[in-house]
């Protein structure tokens, strides 16, 4: 376990085994940034010889490291490039490649830009994210994580400071756990599993209290959206809530988040490379429940109604079929026509669920189409609903660090909803074009009409390439920073 502490120490004369500083992509030039000027004091005029003799361009992910030399009273000096400009997000990233290029020290001192609140949890939150591994089902792993990881920062004894270092580890513990319940196999993370690893994970944290429903109380409820997913599933469906009450709130927010443990595709079967990762269809539950916690936890003074609908979607003789008409929470009914499209099934009875306890806004999160990684790519969170939480889901993303782009919902888009000639609504419709804003619009019919955001994290919720800046290969925890950033908004 890592021990991680701020404080205003010179980067010079810290006794830390590994010193890291930032480099910048100067006019003139690669230049040591923010918060190393003790360092570059140090080297004096021999500093830009040295860079350029070393090949350092300060380009966003570069890593140089070198011994410190008498100078310094750490061993080994690491610069890590930033890029251009210094920006919370750059340096989040910059600490994230820091945290792995040192992986043999005992302590660091993390000497990047920190002299405000915002790059002081840049910092924190990028160290530990960027140091992220998830190693259960590797025999014989073991941390090679520092014991100990110095913030230096230069307002290190300021309130400001002192708040964001400890929000920030707040919430990058929430997207670790989010990480970690992602990158579980789906044969170790069932729905009933699941829903009590959720319990668990919220034991304790003050204001909040957790109901589970079983597959027969949600026939009791009339979940038929779940209780279809699921049917085909040796492992039944579960339903869980989650309500954080402060004592004074301010604003009361609705989360809902999809739970698909595992996505065959039902009898509209996936293709066999396609089924790889979709363990990972449970990112959105998982990113609502601990967005959740961490808002709990920081004592933020906003309502939290969290709905995560758990299911597996597989395929057997009880499987839904492709024809039948579902009949959700709520009473509204669906022609499900795609077993591949099961996730709006799910939300569907979550949302009325969430809208029953007259919420101020609604924020839904699911991997939810492959037609916004089509429109969007990997990277990059779709995002639809009504125009001011569109606006303000976006704002709140980038504060978080976390790429998002606003989508349309076209009117033709409710046309195709009600195409259906047997039920209220068409699940799908098979049409190539518009198939993520077709889904959205199909969650629209269960949001009572409320404020409310779509985050479809189909693209960013899986990193399949190598690690990169604060993110680890494999689940990236993405949405949950949005989500605490955005209940910060309403503050």
């Amino acid at each position: 376990m890592t021990s991680y502490t701020l404080r205003t120490a010179s980067p010079a004369k810290t006794r830390a085994e590994a010193v890291v500083v930032g480099v910048v992509q100067g006019a003139k030039g690669p230049e040591l940034a923010a918060g190393a000027e003790d360092v570059a004091h140090t080297f004096g005029r021999r500093l830009r010889g040295l860079l350029a003799s070393l090949g350092v361009t300060g380009k966003a992910g570069e890593v140089t490291r070198l011994p410190a030399g008498d100078g310094l009273a750490a061993q080994l000096l690491v610069l890590v490039g930033i890029g251009p400009a210094v920006t919370p997000d750059a340096v989040r990233r910059a600490a994230g490649v820091a945290a792995r290029a040192v992986p043999n020290a005992t302590s660091v001192a993390l000497a990047l830009p920190a002299d405000s609140g915002e790059l002081v949890r840049a910092v924190t939150e990028g160290s530990v994210l960027g140091g992220y591994t998830f190693t259960v089902y590797k025999s014989g792993a073991q941390s090679q994580a520092p014991a100990d990881v110095i913030v230096l920062s230069p307002i290190a004894r300021q309130a400001t400071a002192t708040a964001a270092f400890e929000e920030a580890q707040v919430l990058a513990a929430a997207i670790a756990t989010v990480r970690d319940w992602v990158n579980t196999p789906a044969a170790d993370l069932t729905p009933p599993v699941f829903a009590d690893a959720v319990v668990a994970a919220a034991g304790g944290v003050p204001g909040v209290s957790v109901t589970v429903y079983d597959e027969q109380q949600l026939a009791d409820l009339g979940c038929g959206g779940i209780l279809a997913v699921g049917a085909a599933s040796a492992a039944p469906p579960r339903l869980v809530e989650l309500s954080y009450q402060p004592e004074a709130p301010v604003a009361h927010l609705a989360l809902v988040g999809k739970g698909i443990t595992y996505d065959t595709g039902g009898l509209t079967i996936k293709p066999g490379g396609a089924m790889t990762h979709m363990k990972t269809d449970m990112h959105g539950a998982a990113s609502v429940v601990q967005a959740t916690l961490a808002i709990a936890r920081l004592g933020l003074p906003v309502r939290i109604s969290a709905f995560a609908p758990m299911a597996e979607n597989m395929i057997s003789g009880a499987a839904m079929r492709p024809g039948d008409v579902i009949t959700h929470y709520g009473g509204t009914t669906s022609e499900m026509l795609n077993a591949d499209a099961e996730g709006r099934l799910i939300l569907a009875d979550a949302l009325v669920r969430a809208t029953e306890v007259s919420p101020d806004a609604i924020i839904d999160v699911a991997t939810l189409t492959g037609h916004m990684v089509t429109a969007l790519g990997d990277k990059i969170t779709g995002v639809m609903g009504t125009p001011d939480m569109v606006d303000a889901v976006l704002a709140a993303a980038e504060i978080a660090g976390e790429d998002a782009w606003p989508m349309p919902l076209p009117e033709i888009m409710d046309e195709r909803v009600h195409s259906s000639k047997i039920a209220d609504l068409a699940q799908y419709d098979f049409i190539r074009w518009g198939g993520g804003l077709f889904a959205a619009a199909f969650l629209r019919e269960f949001t009572a009409g409320l404020p409310w955001a779509h985050l479809d994290i189909a693209g960013p919720s899986w990193n399949a390439g190598g690690a990169s800046g604060h993110l680890s290969p494999g689940a990236t925890g993405t949405a949950t920073a949005t989500l605490v950033d955005y209940a910060r908004s309403l503050v």
